[in-house]
């Protein structure tokens, strides 16, 4: 399908303002109002906390948490241009403490002198250290500034308490091949985007680069923007992405299999992990990595699968199958197949138990349907002032002056006689001994 506009090529203005001839793709294409915002339905629904408090200009300090590609600097960037605030925005890489104060110190100013709040966005904001964020820490508790925080690691491990616990965390996910596709067809149309030039995009092309976008919005536009500056006009115009065009731009072969074999054999491949036959599982590893399938993919499986196929009837299954996914990440192909067969093999060699995946199933059950909070008084927190007052007093008996067991409730009241785990006797699973069955 050819995408374009009545706009001719040579009338396009390529002012200061479109910056179109230095300004990447995905950078032109950033949306500046929640109206052109893709995915995250979650967090931005029209009725959605963070959408009201952004068009209502009542934002606080937040921290917006989530794998590449998936909005947070956008989310930012329209905070930007829908506040009325003044808008900062550092890198926890590159910033130091005195980058800090001089935002800080200014805010203060804006505030007393205008009345102006000052918004400051800081980029990869799990790599401040302790001393960073104790600079910061006066400024986001005073409301002297307000805090935007962007971060693809988990804020409750990588950020410092203090920071975290003065922000609201907003977990954003990976976009769907949908959302993709939907980013991807508006900037063909779109005068930020390529709308001056005619592209005629192959279907088997488009659905390449989406799926090898892998849920990151940035990485399709870099690689449409690299097929589309890299291939010639025809006769008319037409700049024509093939197939071929698109495997060059993301450097990723397409999948030789249709939908339904793919999964065919992925499916193939965890049951032979499963059913303990080498041979059919190695075949089928192999089938996909020739296919196109990337081996992270199956890397991740066996991870998995050693785990829920394995589990304690030989835990190194999980060291070896963890091993092979790093080893792979590090050695690439082709010499990156030999830890991975490796893995695979003695993951279906392994005896099997699945005792992981029922026991998690057990429990979680009882998390989502029947749970109960009332943790024994014996087990709650003591460690602080007034525990006593607030929870009363109760023993805990402490396992290791009675030889490493003693009987005693851990589970709520309510499901205290609930059991989540039967032990499985194969392997080194069978040699362990559950001292609660004992009792």
């Amino acid at each position: 399908m050819v995408y374009n506009t009545s706009m001719d090529l040579f009338d396009f203005n390529y002012n200061e303002e479109n910056n179109l001839t230095t300004k990447p793709l995905a950078d032109r294409m950033r949306a500046t109002s929640l109206d052109d915002f893709f995915g995250q339905k979650h967090i931005v629904d029209k009725n959605s906390l963070l959408s009201r408090a952004i068009r209502a200009d009542k934002l606080g300090s937040c921290i917006f948490w989530g794998p590449p590609g998936c909005g947070k600097t956008t989310l930012a960037n329209i905070i930007s241009h829908m506040t009325k605030a003044h808008f900062v925005k550092l890198n926890a890489v590159t910033s130091g403490v005195a980058d800090v104060k001089k935002v800080v110190e200014q805010a203060r100013s804006d505030l007393k002198m205008y009345g102006k709040k000052t918004y400051l966005l800081l980029d990869e904001c799990h790599r401040f250290s302790k001393t960073q964020s104790d600079s910061l820490l006066p400024a986001i508790e005073n409301g002297d500034i307000l805090f935007v925080g962007s971060t693809t690691e988990n804020p409750y491990i990588a950020m410092t308490p203090a920071i975290v616990s003065r922000c609201r965390v907003f977990e954003l996910k990976k976009l769907t091949d949908n959302d993709i596709k939907e980013g991807v067809l508006q900037c063909l149309t779109d005068t930020r985007g390529l709308a001056h030039m005619k592209v005629d995009i192959e279907d088997g092309a488009m659905n390449h680069l989406i799926h090898f976008a892998n849920g990151d919005l940035r990485n399709a536009y870099n690689s449409l923007e690299l097929a589309v500056l890299s291939t010639f006009a025809d006769a008319d115009g037409v700049v024509k992405i093939t197939l071929a065009d698109a495997e060059e731009s993301t450097q990723q072969r397409a999948i030789s299999v249709d939908e339904n074999l793919y999964y065919d054999l992925l499916s193939s491949f965890c049951k032979s992990l499963r059913g303990s036959d080498v041979d059919a599982a190695v075949y089928y590893s192999e089938r996909l990595i020739v296919a196109g399938c990337s081996p992270l993919l199956i890397a991740r499986r066996l991870v998995a699968h050693a785990s829920e196929d394995v589990g304690l009837a030989n835990p190194q299954a999980m060291v070896m199958a963890i091993s092979a996914y790093t080893a792979f990440e590090k050695l690439g192909l082709p010499e990156g197949r030999l830890p991975l067969t490796q893995a695979i093999m003695y993951v279906c060699l392994s005896p099997k138990s699945n005792s992981v995946y029922t026991t998690l199933a057990n429990a979680n059950y009882d998390a989502v349907n029947n749970s109960d909070d009332n943790v024994p008084l014996h087990l709650r927190d003591m460690h602080y002032k007034g525990a006593e007052s607030r929870n009363g007093v109760s023993e805990y008996l402490y396992p290791h002056d009675f030889g490493g067991y003693v009987k005693q409730q851990y589970l709520p009241e309510n499901l205290k006689d609930r059991k989540y785990y039967y032990q499985n006797f194969n392997g080194e699973e069978g040699k362990m001994k559950n001292p609660k069955d004992d009792d």
